[in-house]
């Protein structure tokens, strides 16, 4: 007896992941007002405020004006809530939809469903940070001093926030875990990573608490691309995000490859 072409062995190692891939990226792209403009639009409100509040009051890295230090701070929270929102989204909706099976049935291997959603959350992320960097300048002129430090740590800090989507999408069955997920891990992640203030300005606990904290490394390496000064050093934090999103997409991949809560 013939086999079904839906299990047959695979001929065309490549046609499933583009189109994957095209798919994740068209599903942000076509709501941009909500999916670009609205983290923009937030970041920037967030900037006019902290730095009418505080400019002149505070200081961080000796010579750094706190409006400048609050930039890359700010893009880098915008793109990792987005990085991460991007794969979680799209899982829970395609589970609650019913539509998952349209990417289980096609001859993809969980690697390649695992790159074309982190692809995509790199994509979103970079848009949304880009896009926050250039609406700032019309307040405060900020150059990179190191383009390749910015874009490393900004590429791997949106792989490893995809990677939480991808594995908050596929632990969440329904919207309230999913928001339970990102109120009670990462909200409270983000907020005490150093995205308003340098961690040495925190008491002995909460600074303690900061340096165990991943998303603190994403940021401080982040903003070393742009003012060559940091809390810690550029290679300790590229050591400890380079880290984290290896063992994260370690896990994701197995969750995939074991077809965790997806072929039940």
């Amino acid at each position: 007896m013939s086999s079904s072409p839906l299990i047959q062995p695979r001929t065309d190692m490549g046609s499933g992941f583009p189109t994957l891939l095209r798919k994740e990226l068209t599903r942000f792209w076509k709501v941009g007002f909500q999916t670009i403009a609205a983290p923009v639009l937030t970041a920037l409100l967030y900037l006019l405020i902290f730095a009418h509040v505080l400019e002149g009051r505070v200081q961080v890295f000796g010579t750094v004006p706190y409006t400048s230090f609050l930039i890359p701070g700010l893009m880098m929270m915008s793109m990792l809530q987005n990085a991460f929102a991007n794969p979680s989204s799209s899982l829970i909706q395609s589970r609650i939809t019913g539509n998952l099976v349209f990417i289980l049935l096609p001859p993809l291997s969980h690697r390649e469903i695992f790159a074309a959603y982190i692809l995509a959350a790199i994509v979103r992320g970079l848009c949304v940070g880009a896009c926050v960097w250039l609406v700032a300048l019309f307040f405060v002129p900020l150059p990179v001093s190191n383009v390749l430090w910015v874009l490393v740590f900004a590429v791997l800090s949106c792989g490893i926030m995809g990677t939480l989507g991808v594995i908050a999408g596929l632990w969440s069955e329904k919207f309230d875990q999913l928001a339970a997920f990102q109120n009670f891990l990462i909200m409270p992640a983000t907020f005490l990573s150093g995205v308003f203030y340098s961690i040495h300005s925190l008491p002995p606990f909460w600074l303690a608490v900061s340096r165990w904290n991943p998303i603190f490394y994403t940021i401080d390496g982040f903003r070393y691309g742009f003012f060559a000064v940091s809390d810690v050093s550029p290679w300790h934090s590229l050591a400890v995000v380079a880290a984290v999103f290896t063992v994260l997409c370690f896990f994701a991949m197995r969750l995939l490859a074991s077809g965790y809560k997806l072929r039940n």
